[in-house]
């Protein structure tokens, strides 16, 4: 059977991201789209988004409005961003070299592996603390916190040297089991019914909008990743497709594992990855186990995924080390991150699902202006830094410095509505619109 052979280690040298996916390589099956979408999004991080809308203060109604608009502005960006791939047969750094520069693309590069790194330790704590107890459980083995998240992040961290074939196997055999196991706990959880969430007062605009901002992050940050997984698929592959399953893969998956966390949330004690599992295993019964082994196996498919992600972007970053030790470090990093912020997850979560925006709106929203009014076709790259690499970091600096809300810094915009953070949308939509108004003359570059 095709699908038990390993497939083949992709290459490991810095050519390997560079250079386009040679024709003679581009066979991927286009229903992998799918699941390369889907599957990293099957996982506690879902539910424990529904939980904090309501920990925000949201009922019911506003909750479901927040998750239906926030993981659509979020995820339409990301579908977009997947059709890029087939065509240029780059990953999604590399491809946004067109419109930045050969010298550009390294900030939001290196930026893009931090966040890769920060990625490893939010997936990993849950999936630690499930593997804990199931282990305690089944066999009546005591694990430290340490060992237990050793053990996923050398699994990641393998999974993610073998390289793109492997990764997309798992996002498609191991993201099908999530998905039984995962629907199986779901309904378990309902037919031992829910407590519809009540708000004493409808909540503000600041609140509402600060709700959507952490639903649309949830999803627009794939959007450093989207092409890494669809580059291996041919040139001539209907980009109309090739979006909608990417887009059917992100709603999919978060969409109900969110109405779930929001509607469970009155049985769970904390927006945090302890006490979401506790209340899921409860809510299973007997299939407590499957809860718990499900939560540790569906850290494997994200970070699998975040670990290769950041090897090439590493590499794209301008630091050119073979992608194992491009994973490797990655998942190292991780690791200790994971360890340092475990007590403090919620907060952490939080705000590092709304930070990222900053930087990847503008970057996303001049990627596709690019793509989208241009003739979307490979051209000759500009060598150095373009204008589309100052509209980033200004653009990036601005919406941080005026319209961020964090517990860290809240801007002078940002006070002025009430605590509301609007600087994503501004961040992309300005960017975006600020690049498409320079073309043709975004190609030049500075030596």
């Amino acid at each position: 059977m095709s699908f038990l052979r390993p497939p083949p280690m992709e290459e490991l040298g810095v050519a390997a991201v560079s250079r386009p996916v040679p024709a003679a390589r581009k066979t991927m099956p286009v229903d992998r789209v799918f699941w390369s979408h889907f599957s990293p999004n099957l996982g506690p991080g879902g539910w424990v988004t529904g939980v904090l809308l309501v920990s925000l203060g949201l009922d019911f109604r506003a909750g479901l409005a927040a998750i239906l608009i926030g993981n659509l502005v979020g995820a339409l960006p990301v579908a977009l961003a997947a059709s890029i791939g087939p065509a240029t047969g780059l990953t999604q750094m590399e491809a946004s070299r067109r419109a930045l520069g050969r010298i550009g693309i390294r900030p939001p590069a290196f930026l893009n592996w931090v966040y890769c790194v920060g990625w490893d330790a939010v997936n990993n704590v849950p999936a630690a603390a499930a593997l804990i107890a199931f282990l305690s459980i089944v066999a009546g083995i005591g694990l430290p916190f340490w060992l237990a998240l050793g053990i996923l992040a050398s699994v990641q961290m393998v999974a993610s040297i073998y390289g793109h074939d492997m990764v997309q196997a798992l996002q498609k055999y191991l993201g099908g089991v999530l998905l039984l196991a995962f629907t199986v706990i779901g309904v378990e959880c309902v037919s031992r019914g829910i407590a519809v969430p009540q708000a004493a007062r409808p909540p503000g605009l600041a609140t509402f909008l600060l709700a959507v901002a952490i639903l649309a992050s949830f999803n627009l940050s794939w959007a450093s990743y989207s092409s890494d997984y669809t580059r291996y698929l041919p040139a001539d592959s209907d980009p109309r497709r090739v979006v909608g399953l990417a887009l059917a893969g992100l709603l999919g998956s978060a969409v109900p594992f969110q109405i779930l966390g929001l509607l469970t949330a009155a049985s769970i004690a904390e927006p945090s990855p302890t006490a979401v599992i506790a209340s899921l295993q409860h809510a299973a019964g007997p299939l407590g186990p499957v809860v718990l082994a499900a939560i540790a196996l569906s850290s494997v498919t994200g970070n699998s995924f975040n670990d290769n992600t950041a090897s090439y972007s590493l590499i794209s970053a301008g630091i050119h080390v073979p992608r194992v030790l491009a994973a490797i470090i990655t998942a190292a990093l991780g690791y200790v991150l994971a360890v340092a912020g475990a007590g403090r997850y919620a907060a952490l979560y939080t705000d590092y699902l709304v930070v990222t925006m900053y930087w990847i709106a503008p970057w996303i929203g001049i990627v596709l202006a690019d793509w989208y009014l241009g003739d979307r076709t490979p051209r000759p790259v500009p060598p150095g830094w373009t204008r589309g690499a100052t509209i980033f970091v200004v653009t990036s600096v601005a919406t941080i410095l005026l319209f961020s809300t964090s517990q860290l810094y809240t801007g002078p915009v940002a006070r002025w509505l009430g605590g509301a953070d609007i600087g994503y949308y501004v961040g992309f939509f300005g960017a975006a619109l600020w690049y498409g108004a320079g073309r043709p003359g975004t190609s030049s570059a500075r030596a």
